[in-house]
């Protein structure tokens, strides 16, 4: 054919769409050239010889897509599984008696003739522009799983005619579990792609109901034969899907099918890295498929580890080697798929991470490419613009790939090389010209291949090495067994360590026996690691204390070794933890307890920038919208990582001095505040998902929960600590009577006390996470002998009449955390009520001053040249004691005071209502803040409270004097 490539491609058109046109009506059946479906299926035919092709020879089929307006409706309209059916009941009907080998013939001819409708209207609206990407490949996907699922009912059931109904040994009915891996199991199926499949069924038994016993292994066995000769065989009408099954376990010198124990035993003790990449796409695509969830269920330990799994680094590596090794050997440069820049590369991108970091963060479980690179950039781990380039590059990539494949129905991904196939892919594709399409190809795959060879390249360290090779390779003969004790000093000496200790930590270390047990992999990176630890300790300040602080640690973590590969992958990381080690034994032990913390060292733009309020409900939100519902110890867990994250960010920003002490103790109030609500919110959706709603009305108001926990304390005076518990007080307004909506109604009161037990448990349950908070339940009303969860009217009737005065000193610090809004305010009401009653001077000061002497004995434990900053005379509590006798003495006339529940505004209150006199005030405000800091700083060293007695005089001689002029007796 001559002409300009363009004449050729407009006579190509033209031509084909005359012969279907004549075709057509020579079937006799009404159709108009000008309708939407026929100008929709004109403007596909000159980009498509596959659809022009089938068209022409099935006119009738590409008339009925035509009038059925199915080439404008998105697959979740179409349901290709009871589109199916009927046709293959057809099948079965015409032949009751075959058996299966007999059956296939005719079930092979129905199956693809389904496949030759359904691929010619996904491609016209693909090509036409009907839909987008997402929904061809998600048309694609359900093709493929409705025609297996369709063939594989048919084939068992006739099966089970023949050789009896597979059994395990209690007589329950076994079925086979398909699973699609690869681009079947993400849901993004390409257009002439083969499908990657693996049998397994639940349980070993046997047939009953037969010509005679056979072994469910056999029976599944053989029904996997007949399925993939259904769908796979290349018949006179072609197939429906090439199938693979070589990513079965044991690959091809493997068992077709296997059962679940078999399956799950493989992977856990022979699953290579490869394979655990391979089934994060895996999903069941036909057969049992609540079964087959169960099983994946079961292999995710496999794929994604409960840690960071940074010792998947070489392995990853070694992939990587392979693909780019690939691309030069088979010259792959012009393949869509495989070659440099491709789409390979940007799954590998997503897949990555998802090995690495799948088992802390549940959202990046999800097989689909779009939706991880997604999570990435959501998460902070990739920059949002890299994931947008990415993104944009699988898409244009995937795109062309459909094009490619639906020109003639052939699993190609090579780019042409004749001008014409150019013209027409480009011109598919929207572009006017090659260059043009091109141009734009280029861009897209040189940004891949950047971003693709950055990847688990190791990170660089910010500061210079100096004369690092010399001093590292002596650190590094520091640790090997052949070094004596005598030349191991000598070089730590030189590398900053002044004294005999640091040889000696060494060499105990090295006598651990978890050190001394360590997989040769292990001792490996650990030699690669400790030369590193080394010369940043003896780099700081305190040499020997960072040291053993971080052998310490190492100690605690070091049979996990995938935490020693990201201290080697990523030395700024190292010098992060060593920093943070050296300032606080504290966080040392923090992060020896929670090792999956260390990944919070990779990027200090969170690490030293905790989050408000808002963002951290934010985070918590995204982080347990991937943990399933019916998981409460995965939840619990989930909780404990976002509380021990959010910690360790503060705690760097603390002892770096980014935030100063009243902010920590707000975001660590915060951090405590979000973890309330969630876990109510939790334990209130557990509970009435069993037995309904219970009524609550205060003040003939409806409240929307009725529930409400009021924090006491630290907790309610915004002064939390990182070890403090949580005292707290919980509330309810349940009417009488029972719940409603629920399978099993109780009474409201025992809904809420149920509550209350519930998010007890929660808060202190144990778990390989840890535990939420240490909670203190004792000053609710009467103390630990009364109910947990008091009626908001009982709670208001025995603060007015039962309550001690230390129960009313408390509640100065009390306030409402988590709840029905109806029911906070209540209790603030109920709070100002109590505390501005009228009091009578002397019997106050009595009760006060009795309650701190006895707090005093049973607490102090200075010795004579020591100070309690806390418990001693003129300290802490004797200033909190103070501030509350104050606010209970004058409440009554300045209920202003009772605003606040910290002891640094109150003081301030106090002041502006002339209850104490500015200077005074100032004075006593700044003496609490800096015993508040003393105390902060020793709990990061871990150290007690107990300082020289000679300090802090000054301060203390204000505090009493103040204290006898205040409370002392007339």
């Amino acid at each position: 054919m001559t002409g300009s490539p363009c004449d050729i491609l407009d006579r190509y058109q033209q031509e084909r769409w005359t012969a279907f046109c004549d075709e057509a009506r020579a079937t006799g059946m009404a159709f108009s050239p000008t309708s939407a479906g026929a100008k929709a299926l004109a403007a596909t035919v000159g980009f498509s010889e596959f659809v022009a092709t089938s068209c022409i020879r099935h006119p009738r089929m590409a008339l009925g897509l035509i009038d059925s307006n199915d080439l404008f409706k998105p697959v979740e309209e179409i349901h290709l599984g009871r589109r199916l059916a009927p046709l293959l009941e057809s099948v079965a009907a015409d032949h009751p008696d075959v058996p299966p080998g007999g059956l296939l013939p005719p079930l092979e001819a129905a199956l693809r003739a389904f496949r030759r409708r359904e691929m010619v209207r996904i491609a016209v609206r693909d090509i036409a522009g009907l839909c987008d990407l997402d929904d061809t490949m998600a048309a694609l996907s359900a093709l493929a799983a409705a025609t297996i699922d369709g063939a594989l009912a048919l084939l068992f059931d006739r099966m089970c005619m023949i050789d009896g109904t597979p059994e395990d040994a209690a007589g329950t009915v076994q079925r086979l579990v398909v699973f699609g891996m690869g681009k079947l199991g993400a849901g993004e199926l390409n257009f002439s792609s083969d499908v990657d499949l693996i049998f397994a069924f639940p349980a070993n038994g046997e047939t009953r109901g037969g010509r005679r016993p056979l072994p469910n292994e056999a029976f599944f066995t053989r029904l996997c034969r007949h399925l993939i000769q259904a769908i796979g065989e290349n018949t006179a009408d072609g197939f429906v899907f090439r199938v693979d099954t070589r990513l079965r376990p044991y690959g091809d010198g493997g068992p077709l099918v296997m059962s679940f124990d078999h399956m799950e035993d493989y992977y856990q003790n022979q699953g290579r890295e490869w394979e655990r990449y391979a089934l994060i796409k895996a999903a069941v695509v036909a057969g049992d498929l609540e079964a087959g969830r169960g099983l994946l269920r079961r292999l995710r330990p496999f794929v994604y580890r409960r840690y960071l799994d940074f010792g998947v680094f070489e392995s990853l590596r070694e992939m990587k080697r392979k693909i780019t090794a690939e691309v030069r050997r088979k010259k792959l440069h012009d393949n869509i798929k495989l070659g440099s820049g491709g789409i390979r590369e940007i799954e590998f991108f997503g897949q990555m991470f998802q090995l690495i970091r799948g088992g802390v963060l549940p959202a990046l479980q999800e097989p689909a490419i779009q939706t991880v690179l997604d999570t990435l950039a959501r998460e902070g781990f990739v920059p949002q613009p890299v994931c947008r380039q990415l993104t944009a590059a699988y898409r244009f990539f995937r795109n062309t790939e459909h094009r490619l494949q639906e020109d003639s129905d052939q699993q190609t991904h090579a780019l042409p090389s004749d001008p014409l196939p150019r013209l027409q892919l480009a011109r598919s594709l929207g572009f006017e010209t090659w260059d043009d399409y091109r141009r734009v190809l280029d861009d897209h795959r040189n940004r891949v291949r950047s971003h693709f060879d950055g990847l688990l390249e190791p990170e660089a360290p910010t500061a210079p090495d100096g004369d690092g090779g010399g001093k590292a390779a002596d650190l590094a003969d520091a640790w090997s067994l052949s070094t004596t004790t005598d030349e191991r000093r000598r070089i730590l000496e030189s590398a900053g360590f002044k004294d005999a200790g640091a040889a000696a930590l060494l060499e105990a270390f090295k006598s651990e026996p978890a050190t001394r047990a360590l997989s040769n992999a292990g001792k490996h990176r650990l030699a690669r690691l400790i030369p590193r630890v080394l010369r940043a300790a003896g780099e700081s300040d305190d040499p020997e204390t960072v040291l053993g602080r971080m052998l310490q640690l190492l100690k605690r973590i070091q049979q996990r070794t995938s935490y020693l590969s990201l201290l080697l992958e990523y030395p700024n990381a190292l010098s992060h933890l060593t920093r943070l080690v050296g300032a606080s034994p504290w966080i040392a032990a923090f992060l020896s307890r929670h090792p999956v913390l260390l990944d919070e060292l990779l990027d200090p733009r969170t690490l030293y920038a905790p989050p408000d309020p808002d963002a951290l409900h934010a985070g918590l939100v995204r982080q347990m919208a991937a943990v399933p519902d019916d998981d409460p110890e995965y939840q619990i867990e989930a909780l404990c990582i976002f509380r021990q994250v959010n910690t360790l960010r503060v705690a760097a920003s603390d002892i770096t001095n980014v935030l100063p002490l009243m902010k920590v103790s707000d975001h660590l109030s915060w951090i405590a505040e979000t973890i309330l609500d969630k876990v109510v919110e939790i334990s209130w959706n557990y509970l009435v998902d069993r037995h309904g709603h219970p009524s609550c009305t205060l003040g003939g108001q409806s409240c929307e929960r009725g529930f409400a926990v009021i924090g006491y304390g630290k907790l309610g005076g915004i002064e939390l600590g990182y070890g403090s518990d949580l005292d707290l007080v919980f509330l309810h307004a349940a009417d009488p009577g029972e719940t409603e909506g629920g399978k099993r109604p109780i009474d409201n009161a025992h809904f809420f006390a149920r509550l209350g037990q519930r998010v007890v448990h929660m808060l202190s349950a144990h778990t390989t996470a840890g535990t939420l908070y240490d909670t203190d339940m004792r000053l609710r009303p009467n103390g630990s002998s009364g109910l947990l969860v008091s009626h908001v009217n009982g709670f208001h009737r025995y603060q007015m009449e039962e309550a001690w005065t230390w129960e009313h000193q408390a509640l100065i610090r009390a306030r409402p955390i988590v709840g029905d809004a109806v029911l906070k305010e209540t209790f603030s009401a109920i709070r100002q009520q109590v505390l501005c009653q009228h009091r009578e001077t002397e019997s106050l000061k009595t009760a006060v001053r009795d309650m701190r002497e006895r707090m005093r004995e049973s607490r102090l434990s200075a010795q004579p040249d020591q100070l309690d900053i806390k418990e001693d005379a003129g300290a802490m509590v004797d200033i909190e004691f103070l501030v509350q006798y104050l606010v209970l003495r004058h409440a009554s006339n300045h209920p202003e005071i009772t605003r606040w529940t910290d002891n640094v505004r109150l003081l301030q209150a106090l002041a502006e209502t002339g209850i104490v006199d500015g200077v005074t005030a100032y004075r006593l405000r700044q003496a609490y803040l800096i015993f508040r800091a003393v105390a902060h700083r020793l709990n990061l060293q871990e150290r007690s409270t107990l300082v020289d007695g000679r300090r802090f005089r000054h301060l203390r001689d204000l505090v009493r004097s103040f204290w006898q002029q205040t409370l002392g007796p007339e």
